[in-house]
């Protein structure tokens, strides 16, 4: 039995002719705390958000299987957050005019989390408990801090603790926070973005308190590894990668935020059993790149995205549109 305290998994990248899929094994990995803690960059005790390679020729992303997604995930006593707090951490440079890390790149993901709240796809989260009662389908973003390569442009999973560490100490610790480092497109993280994930998330003690983030590499680095197309819907293929890694890691943290509540057999979190899947709702932009989902901004008008799938824990399917049975 697997939990927070003990069991990862790796994930083993394997190429074949329709693009890369990952297989686990299992290893101990130790947090730079010094506790043990599930971290996704080194496995999260699931094969995570594996790199792939974009579909060639301008092709429709993957759609992924319209039925139930086996070995089922299964509740482990653990708990879950039921409507969490977001903070966001911008780390390295995100204030060039152009390229990926501009302040329109931060605007896409700021919308892309505005409409994200109960969107029809966030609901899905709905169907994970704990003692405490269903989660909400809801978060609140409660703060931004920028972060000016204070571990320089080549960072460890210790210095993305470190990075986290210092955010909070510009504030009160919050357990039911998660907190995210994005990075800009020429920041490496050294244990594997971009060969061996694209994001991941972990918990912590931090300050004295329990604290779970997440860190999610900039696409714009290796758009054939994390994003399933080189145009965005945005125009910012880097950014437009991004925020479906986010939605990926911002659901397991949500789903099993201590690596004790929600996973399968193989250690599998409820974003790992859909990853890169987009489903058959797929539509395509002006710009040619396809998307699945519109959502509301912070300027109230609509913006489409392309994002991963997730699993609903009533009938392990993977849903793009879980109000309306979309998959």
């Amino acid at each position: 039995m697997r939990s927070s305290c003990a069991l990862v998994t790796f994930a083993t990248v394997l190429f074949t002719s329709s693009g890369l899929y990952a297989q686990g094994h299992e290893t101990h990995h130790r947090a730079p705390d010094g506790s043990h803690a599930k971290t996704e960059s080194e496995g999260s005790g699931a094969p995570e958000i594996i790199p792939h390679r974009t579909r060639a020729n301008g092709a429709a992303p993957t759609v992924g299987s319209p039925g139930a997604v086996t070995p089922p995930i299964e509740y482990h006593d653990g708990p879950v957050m039921i409507t969490p707090n977001v903070y966001l951490i911008w780390y390295g440079n995100w204030s060039q005019e152009n390229g990926t890390d501009t302040p329109a790149g931060q605007q896409i993901i700021r919308d892309f989390l505005f409409g994200l709240r109960k969107s029809p796809y966030y609901l899905t989260n709905t169907t994970y408990y704990d003692s405490n009662g269903p989660v909400s389908g809801d978060f609140v973003v409660q703060d931004e801090f920028a972060d000016y390569y204070s571990r320089g442009n080549k960072i460890s999973d210790s210095d993305v603790r470190a990075i986290v560490t210092t955010a909070i100490g510009q504030q009160t610790p919050d357990p039911n926070g998660i907190y995210f480092v994005l990075t800009s497109s020429d920041v490496a993280e050294r244990s594997g973005l971009c060969s061996k994930y694209c994001g991941w998330h972990t918990n912590s003690t931090i300050s004295r308190s329990d604290i779970k983030y997440a860190f999610v590499g900039n696409a714009g680095r290796c758009l054939k590894s994390c994003a399933a197309q080189s145009v965005g819907p945005n125009g910012n293929a880097g950014v437009d990668g991004m925020v479906s890694v986010l939605a990926h890691e911002l659901e397991e943290a949500n789903t099993d935020p201590n690596g004790n509540a929600w996973y399968d057999q193989n250690g599998a979190e409820d974003a790992d059993k859909c990853a890169w899947t987009f489903g058959s709702n797929q539509k395509r932009d002006a710009n040619g790149a396809y998307y699945n989902l519109s959502l509301p901004g912070t300027d109230k008008a609509y913006h489409n995205y392309l994002i991963q799938r997730e699993l609903s824990a009533t009938d392990n399917k993977c849903y793009i549109d879980f109000a309306s049975n979309v998959q």
